[in-house]
């Protein structure tokens, strides 16, 4: 990285930080700054090689200004170089992110940038994470209209960020949404809730020529295709139900191996809460939905929808070193979750009582009878459950153990299938996990953290076999201590260990600095390979030896 570099980045936080200045126009001006750097050296053993670029750098500065009703906003981004495991594609910098704003009581307007959601995004969901690599962003028009009380409706138009350009697709699309309790008065003094909602997108594409195995005949491509989806929640008291139902057109396009069957996707949550106790149950399917706005790109970028996991969002690091990535082209799932709040100064909460976390998750493969290939109906899908995708079920009891000490344990079991990466041909992967997390409250201003986890899986590391030269397989050990000094330093020293039929040592210390709303960290270790998920979206993580540094603030 350049010495210009380095100046354009740091006069780039220079100027947001100083334009907290108020008052500006008589509004108001707030913002934030991210850097993200890191270093890494060659370290055969764990797979990670020489960066040519010695230092690569992730950053960001956000600046809004707002005033009464009006606001408006830009992003500077530079990626010089991008950090590991992100898409080469977004090396470069400048003005990623701009938009104006009207929000009135009636009506809503923005021109420029915006993030937008239909229902739960089964058809729509503009939406970014920074940790991903992730924006879909779309430069347009977003309007929403509020004429009656519960009532809203939404229209929009644009085309989709991708990387420093935009998709060729555009983005149209429509939303209604009642809410009938605000709407009607009467039922504002129950216990009740209802909402009903409906959704449309429209992506159209230009023309273009993809050809089938005999090259004078090529496929005959829809250039507009369209996704209906219907949505209610219903609830009394502490019970829940949530509903949504999505339809797709015909959408032949890269994922689906460009097929002419038509897409669908259900969701289904149904719950119930009160003081002290929680459970739900989920259901979901999915039949070849991946919706973009370019039928012929791979990877995350560009798709219109979102298709959620349906899985536990795991924090601790030996559950989440086989996280679970949805599969769009089908799959379906179950998912069971309790919480119960023991109450103290009973048998079983003790004297300051004790929380209980049972959950349990299952994702399977469509039941499919294969049809045909490319400019086909593609398939079939039969009653029932195809193999299995991914398994897992968890028990996490937390209790204080006196008024400085707290202690979480927890026992998962998880059964993972390489397919869900690609990697057909694999043995599916069982493991079982075993963690404890004691926090210790030393004085005012000093606590201590040990976290110890240990993994016991089938699996086992060979260099000399593809099928099972995965890095994370093996039997693991996890240690972490974290050291919290008065409310702004910390230091922290982990190690995970696949002590057997593994390889490698992932060892790594870190030491921050928190003032108000200013962030440091610097740390210094070895990252393994795999993939990092959230949300049920991917990206893979290449092995790192070396040097890592976080700044952020807002303002």
């Amino acid at each position: 990285m350049t010495i210009k570099k380095v100046i354009v980045a740091v006069a780039t936080m220079t100027l947001t930080i100083a334009s907290q200045a108020q008052g500006i126009l008589g509004g108001h001006v707030t913002g934030n700054v991210q850097m993200d750097a890191q270093m890494s050296r060659a370290d055969s053993t764990i797979g990670a090689s020489d960066m040519e670029d010695k230092m690569r750098l992730n950053a960001r500065a956000d600046i809004m200004y707002t005033n009464g009703d009006f606001s408006g906003g830009l992003r500077f981004e530079m990626y010089q170089n991008p950090l590991l495991g992100f898409d080469p594609q977004w090396h470069g910098q400048g003005l990623a992110n701009y938009f104006v704003a009207y929000n009135g009581k009636l009506l809503s307007v923005t021109a420029g940038h915006f993030y937008e959601q239909f229902g739960s995004g089964l058809v729509l969901r503009a939406y970014e994470d920074r940790y991903l690599g992730l924006d879909n962003a779309l430069l347009g028009l977003n309007v929403t209209l509020r004429p009656l009380a519960g009532i809203t409706i939404k229209a929009l138009t644009g085309r989709q960020r991708y990387f420093w350009g935009l998709g060729d697709g555009l983005v149209r699309g429509v939303d209604g949404e009642v809410n009938i309790v605000e709407a009607v008065k009467p039922l504002q003094d129950t216990r009740m809730r209802a909402i009903i909602g409906a959704g449309f997108v429209s992506r159209y594409q230009d023309d273009e020529t993809i050809t089938l195995e005999d090259p004078e005949y090529k496929l005959k491509l829809p250039l507009n295709v369209g996704a209906f989806a219907v949505r209610a929640t219903l609830g009394y008291g502490g019970w829940n139900l949530d509903a949504e139902y999505a339809r797709k057109g015909q959408d032949p396009n890269a994922i689906n191996e460009y097929i002419y069957r038509e897409g669908e996707a259900m969701l289904l949550n149904f719950g119930y809460s009160q003081r002290g106790f929680s459970a739900s149950l989920q259901a979901k399917r999915i039949d070849n939905m991946g919706f973009k706005s370019e039928r012929s790109m791979g990877g995350e970028m560009l798709y219109i929808n979102y298709l959620p996991a349906i899985t536990k969002n795991h924090t601790y690091s030996l559950l989440t070193v086989y996280p679970y990535a949805t599969q769009v082209n089908g799959e379906q799932g179950l998912q069971g979750d309790v919480m119960w709040k023991v109450k103290k100064d009973t048998w079983l909460g003790g004297q300051y009582g004790m929380d209980i976390h049972v959950n349990s998750a299952v994702v399977a493969i469509l039941d499919t009878v294969h049809t045909g290939g490319m400019g086909t109906e593609g398939y079939t899908v039969r009653k029932g459950f195809g193999p299995l995708y991914y398994g897992d079920a968890s028990l996490e009891v937390t209790r204080k153990l006196s008024k400085s000490v707290k202690l979480s344990a927890t026992y998962a079991y998880q059964v993972f299938n390489p397919e869900v990466e690609n990697h057909p041909g694999r043995a599916l992967v069982h493991n079982n996990i075993v963690i404890a997390d004691l926090s210790w409250k030393v004085s005012k201003k000093h606590s201590l953290r040990f976290e110890g986890e240990w993994m016991g899986s089938d699996s086992r590391y060979d260099a000399t076999d593809p099928h099972l030269a995965d890095r994370r397989y093996g039997d693991w050990l996890m240690g972490l201590v974290e050291w919290n000094i008065g409310s702004n330093w910390f230091v922290s020293l982990s190690d995970q260990w696949p002590y057997h039929d593994g390889i490698g040592n992932y060892y790594n210390i870190s030491a921050g600095y928190t003032s108000g709303s200013t962030r440091f960290q610097l740390g210094y270790g070895k990252q393994r390979e795999g993939m990092i998920c959230i949300g049920g979206v991917c990206r893979p993580q290449p092995a790192v030896n070396g040097l890592t540094i976080s700044l952020t603030t807002s303002f």
